[in-house]
């Protein structure tokens, strides 16, 4: 386990010879913010960073503060990554405009005890935002990852969640159409990115052109590194209650939660180093950056194969 001024001076030690290009989904508060703030800090400006969200007024102000140099540069898109098919249509501009990308990161994420609430295209919001969205978003901007593997640069996708943390997955209510819970749908979407990862990181991978309805090609991908990270406690705004309720029920744990809970500029340091470390093929990490190997993965025979085509199901639209 690195210590956090270990894992600082590790990140501050990168400094590759070509200009390093990170797509960052969530990056206008909370972690993604941190991983923003930190990247473009180490790297003295040498780096083009595209942050993706819904706030433009807060991605302005971060890009305003970010370091500048000559090879600068420094992007906002926005997205509700709830919808799908907003998820394509960034997707597919990013691959067009970027031949290259190095570092994914999958931020973007609701938390909440709330009941189902669907989307337009019948998908329940939190799971959207906590899974469906990274996984269209890791098949859309395959091409460009793959690229920058190809021209010996690094490849690297981290998806901040709950490695470890989630439950067997419930291979009878993919989605939780039949029963659904808040609490429920927070946990199968941590297993859901566990056996994404498993898939992605897989010699049987294969990239969906969502261009060509369901034709797929087969790809391997071994080469490309994919990190399923828990950051553990953070002190975001992620935390904070969704309702007057849960913020009643809340009001004892609020001392505890302050004691155990990250900074996120110190939780984001552990994720830096995370991204950047990551070996090719599949990682699992924990909130300090340890790997954890196959703990806590979901146990279900045929899982991988039936969330992965449940994914393409439900993510193509």
């Amino acid at each position: 386990m690195p210590t956090l001024s270990a894992a600082k001076s590790s990140n501050a030690g990168y400094n590759p010879a070509y200009l390093p290009v990170a797509v960052i989904f969530g990056g206008t508060s909370g972690i993604g913010q941190a991983m923003t703030e930190i990247l473009a800090a180490y790297l003295k400006g040498r780096v083009h960073i595209v942050i993706v969200a819904r706030n433009k007024v807060a991605a302005d102000n971060i890009i305003a503060s970010l370091p500048k140099a000559a090879e600068s540069k420094y992007e906002f898109m926005a997205c509700d990554v709830t919808l799908m098919k907003g998820v394509h249509a960034v997707c597919r501009e990013l691959s067009e405009r970027l031949p290259t990308i190095n570092f994914l990161v999958l931020s973007a994420g609701v938390f909440s005890l709330s009941g189902r609430e669907e989307t337009e295209e019948g998908i329940d919001k939190k799971m959207a935002s906590r899974y469906y969205s990274r996984w269209a978003i890791i098949n859309g901007l395959l091409p460009s990852l793959r690229k920058a593997k190809e021209a010996g640069e690094d490849a690297s996708v981290l998806t901040i969640l709950g490695a470890g943390m989630g439950p067997d997955v419930d291979l009878e209510d993919l989605g939780l159409k039949k029963g659904y819970s808040g609490l429920k749908a927070m946990g199968q979407t941590i297993s859901y990115n566990d056996l994404m990862i498993a898939v992605c990181a897989s010699d049987s991978f294969r990239h969906i052109s969502l261009t060509e309805s369901i034709q797929e090609y087969a790809k391997r991908e071994p080469e490309i590194a994919f990190t399923h990270i828990y950051p553990g406690t953070v002190a975001t705004p992620a935390l904070r209650p969704s309702s007057w309720l849960l913020t009643i029920l809340m009001l004892p744990l609020r001392p505890i939660l302050w004691l155990i809970s990250t900074k996120p500029e110190d939780c984001a340091e552990y994720m830096l180093f995370a991204l950047l470390n990551a070996e090719k093929g599949m990682n699992r990490r924990n909130a300090k950056g340890d790997d954890i190997g196959t703990k806590g993965f979901p146990q279900a025979d045929d899982g991988q194969q039936r969330v992965w085509d449940h994914s393409v199901q439900l993510t193509t639209v």
